[in-house]
């Protein structure tokens, strides 16, 4: 183990989404405090939607996060409605998935290529894989460019979507338009693949036991389902809440949670874990290795997870656009306008969790549990397990006679550790810059 205390200043981490500050203790070569700190401007929208219109509302709260509007509108869409007694169409529901299939396809793209990939590569940003790596960004980029333009045909833009509404959708996909869609996709299947051949080989591994949590549906489209753990819980939607403990952090501006007590991890791999049997027969065909890896508890196959939930939505919504004959509906209508109600959807980053109260159609409180916020205390024991191996592996010493070389060398692994970990989990401290800083103590 080494011995040497450590004064170690990492100024930023880029490649994750928002503010965060790291601060670890290490004396002779033992882990002390590791505190994750989410140092964002808190934002108060729990606060502002109150005695809004609750059918403008989700409109509103999208506007939480850019790259995950679609989720913050979808999930609020769905405690509206089911607060007002909205019924929604098949329709709309298969709108609704294709609008999220939309969103993953962009967003696991976005953090797989442009965050981890550089990591894979050894250098700093995807701009540095130009050269090196010309075919990884060309698909990068005609994988996000398709889940765009599946955004924009199904739900009228990729960021803050306009035609997702409560009780439905205010306009219906072009149809001169679907035929195209459908070859787009098609067209990136193959190097959807390649991407997951990338993180089945990776060799990155960091494995502690915890409780899985995500909800699993019948054809895993993120939406309407039950809410399942690794711990063998069942859990209606609507009962979420009655499971969470909130943590307040006192060194963060964010929350973390607890479920029945203790640490747990939402996301992509939780998702692959529980409900793999679920993907399309198409990604169960063409993925049957990668899917062997699941159930997993190594963190850094949420990577893979992530890869994997890609294609899924690729091939589910190669069937819906194939086999759904859009009409114009008009939306449903609220059965009442006061009540109290639940929506909960899978997030890029995990479970999405809304309870709404509407007095008089107006809100009259609402309580959101945010993904990276049930995943912050997992993270941070991961971190702290990840630094308490390094610290026990005699190779991070070099001893005595090079205790400075080997001691910036032992800095150099802990930070690379590091960041990989907390970029495995895709956190969302905001959608603003990108850093974290670390104060080693």
């Amino acid at each position: 183990m080494h011995s040497c205390d450590l004064n170690v200043s990492i100024n930023k981490l880029s490649k994750i989404e928002g503010h965060a500050d790291l601060d670890i203790e290490i004396r002779d070569g033992k882990v002390g405090k590791v505190d994750l700190r989410v140092v964002e401007n808190k934002r108060f929208y729990e606060q502002e939607v109150k005695g809004k219109p609750a059918m403008a509302v989700p409109q509103l709260v999208s506007h939480i996060c850019g790259t995950c509007s679609i989720a913050h509108l979808t999930a609020c869409t769905e405690a509206v409605e089911k607060t007002l007694g909205v019924q929604i169409s098949p329709q709309t529901l298969i709108l609704r998935k294709l609008t999220m299939y939309s969103l993953m396809i962009r967003d696991h793209a976005l953090h797989l290529y442009f965050f981890v990939a550089p990591d894979l590569f050894g250098v700093d940003s995807a701009l540095d894989l130009a050269e090196s790596q010309k075919e990884l960004v060309h698909d990068a980029l005609h994988i996000k460019e398709a889940g765009n333009n599946l955004s924009t045909l199904i739900a009228g833009r990729s960021v803050h979507a306009m035609f997702e509404q409560v009780g439905g959708f205010a306009k219906i996909p072009d149809e001169t338009k679907i035929p195209a869609m459908i070859e787009e996709l098609k067209s990136i299947r193959a190097a959807v693949i390649r991407l997951c051949d990338i993180f089945l080989n990776c060799d990155w591994v960091l494995k502690r036991k915890t409780n899985f949590v995500a909800i699993a549906t019948k054809d895993f489209s993120y939406l309407e389902g039950v809410i399942k753990t690794s711990a063998g819980e069942v859990i209606n939607e609507e009962n979420y809440w009655d499971h969470l403990h909130s943590v307040v952090i006192p060194y963060s501006q964010a929350a973390a949670f607890e479920f029945e007590g203790k640490e747990y991890m939402v996301g992509a791999l939780a998702r692959l874990n529980l409900n793999k049997e679920a993907l399309h027969a198409d990604t169960k065909r063409d993925l049957a290795k990668h899917l062997a890896v699941f159930p997993s508890d190594n963190i850094y196959h949420n990577n893979l997870a992530q890869a994997i939930e890609i294609l899924h939505s690729i091939d589910h919504s190669i069937e819906l656009l194939s086999t759904t004959k859009f009409k114009k509906e008009e939306l449903a209508k609220p059965a009442r306008m006061t009540g109290e109600g639940v929506g909960v959807i899978e997030a890029p980053r995990g479970t999405l969790y809304y309870w709404l109260g509407i007095d008089e159609g107006k809100v009259r409180y609402a309580n959101l549990v945010i993904p990276t916020a049930q995943n912050l205390i997992n993270m941070r024991s991961d971190v702290r397990e990840a630094v308490v191996e390094i610290c026990a592996d005699p190779s991070a010493s070099s001893g005595q006679a090079a205790a400075e070389q080997g001691q910036k060398l032992w800095e150099e692994k802990i930070k690379k550790e590091v960041e990989k970990i907390i970029r495995a989990y895709d956190p969302c401290m905001s959608c603003a810059s990108h850093f974290l800083r670390i104060n080693w103590v």
